[in-house]
């Protein structure tokens, strides 16, 4: 089984530390993008990956390359030409001040793509599972028509593909509503990943279905009907997913996971994570686990379970990509969560 994922891969800067950003002289330089993060990850599960992305002809998109395949993601695709590097600003939360990310992603090398350089037919020659978010059609109108291209492509070949909504409301800026572009694109979905107000926002359904009791517990058959009427409005769909995540602070959350295939309900353990080290990426370690689940279980709950362990983990690890192997994800499935150190 082999993997595609296609969007944007970030040059990050963060603060040190909980400093906010620019009050220290440093930052620090490392890279990120959802879709690359999928792909590490699975790469680590021993799930052959591949990235395309298009990068600036210079040092600065060599080192991003390398960056991806030293983790052994399969790069040989990646088109090097004329732009930019895009980059993100991260200043960490603490308590109940938010983490914050500034973006600057105009004019960069994937945004001026040519849709002739992407040829999704090369591009998906023994591809079994193909990989996208809602960020890469959100940048701007050139990307959208690019990634519908290639669900449609994917889906024409029998290639199964996931889509993770990720609406970010600070990059919308081209004159589209997410609702526009993204219905679209989740018509060749067979997998769809999301949280609640990623549904709302990028699809336009449950504005009218709670999703939270009267004592802000989340309501579960708010969720079900979520779901139910997702798959309804999107016949394409097998699987919806649905990320549960409930912030007491900036470093208390508690994480979960719920899970319809048309037939059967599911929800996942549900993990309270204190002291977290950074949430950034976890998103895409939860679809990095699920992709592993779907592909290497065949059993819905058992691969719901992998993705909601993946996620939390990651919430210990630095920088965007979750650098935890199959046994650390399965141990804590089977409730090895104390944290002592393993001899």
């Amino acid at each position: 089984m082999k993997v595609l994922t296609f969007g944007e891969l970030l040059l990050r800067l963060k603060s040190e530390g909980n400093y906010r950003l620019l009050q220290t002289q440093n930052l620090e330089a490392t890279f990120g993008g959802g879709e690359a993060n999928v792909a590490i990850s699975l790469a680590n599960y021993g799930i052959e990956s591949e990235f395309f992305t298009a990068l600036p002809d210079n040092r600065i998109g060599d080192a991003a390359v390398s960056e991806i395949r030293k983790y052994g993601v399969d790069t040989k695709n990646i088109i090097r030409r004329p732009g930019r590097m895009g980059i993100y600003f991260l200043e960490e939360g603490s308590c109940q001040r938010p983490s914050r990310v500034i973006y600057d992603r105009e004019y960069t090398a994937i945004s001026m793509l040519d849709a002739k350089e992407a040829d999704w037919d090369k591009l998906l020659n023994g591809i079994e599972w193909f990989h996208i978010s809602g960020i890469t059609p959100a940048i701007n109108q050139n990307l959208a028509d690019i990634t519908l291209e290639a669900v449609k492509s994917a889906s024409s070949k029998g290639i199964t593909v996931s889509v993770d909504l990720n609406y970010r409301g600070k990059l919308w800026k081209y004159g589209k509503k997410p609702e526009e572009v993204m219905s679209k694109i989740t018509e060749y979905a067979d997998v769809l990943i999301a949280g609640r107000e990623d549904i709302q926002k990028c699809l336009g359904i449950g504005n009218d279905i709670k999703t939270a009791n009267d004592d802000d517990s989340l309501n579960m058959e708010g969720f079900r009907r979520l779901t139910d009427e997702t798959m309804k409005n999107y016949p394409n769909l097998k699987k919806t997913v649905v990320t549960l995540r409930e912030s007491r602070s900036c470093d208390h959350n508690f994480f979960s996971a719920c899970f319809n295939n048309g037939e059967d309900f599911y929800t996942s353990t549900c993990y309270e994570i204190k002291d977290i080290v950074d949430r950034v990426g976890t998103g895409d370690a939860f679809s990095g686990g699920l992709i592993y689940g779907l592909i290497s279980y065949k059993d819905d709950m058992k691969a719901l379970e992998f993705a909601t362990a993946a996620a939390c983990l990651k919430h210990t690890i630095e920088g965007d990509i979750n650098l935890v192997t199959v046994e650390e994800t399965e141990e804590l499935m089977r409730g090895s969560a104390s944290g002592r150190v393993q001899r």
